[in-house]
């Protein structure tokens, strides 16, 4: 797919992984609608950065666990730009649990970011996309997606989800929408941890490094760009998972 003038909705894009993905986008041509849950004057702030890069691009707020946000963000979208030819499946919640411990509200808050709404989000923009002649999809899994992480029980299970339903969106939206993932692993440190930590963790990859948001934007757009690819998960990890 060629980038230029086309309309991406990357949810989570105010900071992070998502902020990466729409800057990649928008330094290709696309314009972007920037959705952000509470974080808004960041969300802003990577509305200017798109702009400065020559693209259109519009701030979307919404909790994405509601529906009427999910509505609400591609209202937004087709009233700003006419319509939607990318998805990009960025917004995810990670929290801790113990599988002894863990409620029902723990459970269905992380599966309601993670899983419930990638799959309404690719709904709604696959409504547009097929009225337009088609588009892409990619979601933003994570290795938790691929291993087990014993300590993040309902958000590996919501990533391992993802991954499935890249591959059941990609079997039923085909021909004319693609539907792909991203797995990234050490691009980004935790907040709450120190440089020390995050270089032990960059030492456990192949590469003896992390990595970085842009190269999870790049892998983004080369499967938005690459028309003949569907229904696969690309890692991004550095070869972390191979030690």
């Amino acid at each position: 797919m060629e980038l230029r003038d086309r309309i991406a909705v990357v949810t989570g894009a105010a900071h992070r992984v998502g902020k990466s993905i729409a800057l990649e986008l928008a330094e290709a041509g696309a314009h972007v609608v920037v959705h952000y849950h509470q974080s808004e004057i960041a969300a802003h702030a990577t509305v200017e950065e798109i702009k400065q890069r020559g693209a259109q691009a519009v701030a979307v707020g919404g909790d994405l666990s509601a529906p009427e946000s999910i509505d609400h963000l591609f209202q937004s979208a087709e009233a700003e730009f006419g319509g939607v030819d990318i998805l990009v499946n960025s917004a995810a919640i990670m929290e801790r649990g113990d599988v002894l411990t863990l409620t029902p509200e723990d459970w269905q808050r992380t599966m309601a970011i993670n899983l419930t709404a990638p799959f309404f989000c690719a709904q709604r923009a696959a409504r547009s996309m097929l009225a337009r002649g088609g588009g892409a999809v990619v979601n933003v899994a994570d290795l938790s997606a691929l291993e087990p992480w014993a300590k993040y029980p309902v958000h590996s299970v919501s990533k391992a989800g993802l991954v499935m339903l890249t591959q059941v969106l990609a079997k039923a939206l085909a021909p004319r929408i693609r539907v792909n993932a991203v797995a990234p692993g050490p691009v980004i440190k935790p907040p709450d941890w120190d440089e020390a930590r995050w270089r032990a963790v960059g030492e456990h990859t192949l590469l003896k490094r992390t990595g970085s948001g842009y190269d999870v934007a790049r892998a983004v757009r080369f499967l938005v760009e690459q028309d003949y690819i569907t229904g696969e998960t690309l890692v991004v990890d550095g070869g972390s998972r191979y030690l």
